[in-house]
């Protein structure tokens, strides 16, 4: 675990339609987390799994930095800003 997360449990993840290409690298890591909708663009499945470790995995996997983890104060903790 690097220290993104150790700002803060993830408690939101927020896939920006606009950057997402439908790599489905976040889908290779966290099957659980993410689907591809009828678009080809990833999608949080509802109720999914918040496991810090397995999301800032895949958020870090995605190739645009489509994936916005927030903590429990609402500060986004990946990608850093």
């Amino acid at each position: 675990m690097t220290a993104n997360v150790k700002k803060g449990k993830v408690v939101k993840v927020i896939v920006d339609r606009s950057l997402c290409i439908g790599a489905a690298s976040c889908l290779a890591v966290a099957p659980d987390v993410f689907a591809l909708d009828s678009e080809n663009i990833a999608a949080v499945k509802k109720d999914a799994p918040l496991d810090d470790e397995i999301l800032l995995l895949s958020a870090q996997s995605c190739p645009t930095k489509a994936i916005f983890l927030y903590n429990e104060e609402g500060k986004q903790i990946y990608p850093e800003i």
